[in-house]
């Protein structure tokens, strides 16, 4: 069923650009990005979680192929370098912050997780093209490649103080990614400020929701499920590279 929904994002995003129905665009703009993004994981059973922070950042490309009534269609692809990952929110049962009976202090875990991702997004965007503000909303499919990992922790994994603590899922804290390849689905919305000399300047907030799991999650494994959850506020710049040869757009 996830792979069935996966599937049929792509092929509208694909159709998007293909479509020829309403006034003619053939715009292609190029730029970069960056980001911030704050990431759990969707385990279960459930590991007590509070959000973990990174940084993203990469390249994006954006083909405009027309305008149906007021609906600007786009597909957009991007590359980028992301940080995502877990940090555990470890509590007694009185919610209170369990202290590390060496240190004195708040036991604490977290997962730094680096992925290459690639969202490819069918986007619609309302208002000026060339000159002014446009908002825009888009949605599709993304891919991402496992790079690295490095786990952080102040307390000895080898002698976890169970009595102390409400959650007794541990077993992620040592486990190694098992699953590189990832994918899910993107959406999110946005402002864009064109100016003709300039480019365009764009202001986003996008939630992404894996569809695959970086545990194995058959019956003899651990998890049932560990999948990425990340929510994204990035700024891009593009500049134009073709153009449409029409003075009435703008």
């Amino acid at each position: 069923m996830r792979f069935r929904l996966f599937s049929l994002l792509l092929l509208f995003a694909v159709a998007t650009a293909k479509a020829q129905v309403g006034e003619h665009r053939n715009e292609l703009a190029v730029g970069g990005g960056a980001g911030y993004v704050m990431s759990n994981v969707g385990f279960v059973p459930t590991v007590p979680q509070l959000q973990h922070t990174g940084l993203m950042g990469g390249l994006t490309l954006r083909y405009t192929c027309e305008k149906y009534f007021s609906s600007i269609c786009s597909i957009v692809g991007e590359v980028n370098y992301a940080q995502v990952g877990w940090k555990e929110d470890i509590l007694t049962p009185d919610d209170e912050p369990v202290i590390n009976r060496q240190t004195g202090e708040a036991e604490a875990y977290e997962r730094l997780m680096t992925y290459v991702q690639v969202p490819i997004f069918a986007r619609l965007g309302w208002g000026r093209e060339r000159k002014g503000f446009q908002f825009f909303f888009q949605v599709g499919p993304q891919f991402g490649l496992f790079l690295n990992d490095k786990a952080t922790s102040n307390f000895d994994m080898s002698n976890y103080n169970y009595a102390a603590r409400t959650s007794h899922v541990v077993a992620q804290d040592s486990m190694a990614i098992e699953r590189k390849f990832d994918y899910g689905i993107a959406g999110g919305i946005g402002l864009e400020f064109s100016a003709p000399k300039l480019g365009h300047f764009l202001l986003e907030g996008r939630y992404y929701y894996g569809l695959g799991d970086f545990y194995g999650n058959s019956k003899r494994d651990y998890f049932q499920r560990s999948n990425l959850q990340n929510i994204v506020i990035k700024l891009t710049y593009l500049f134009d590279i073709a153009k449409t040869n029409n003075p009435k757009i703008k």
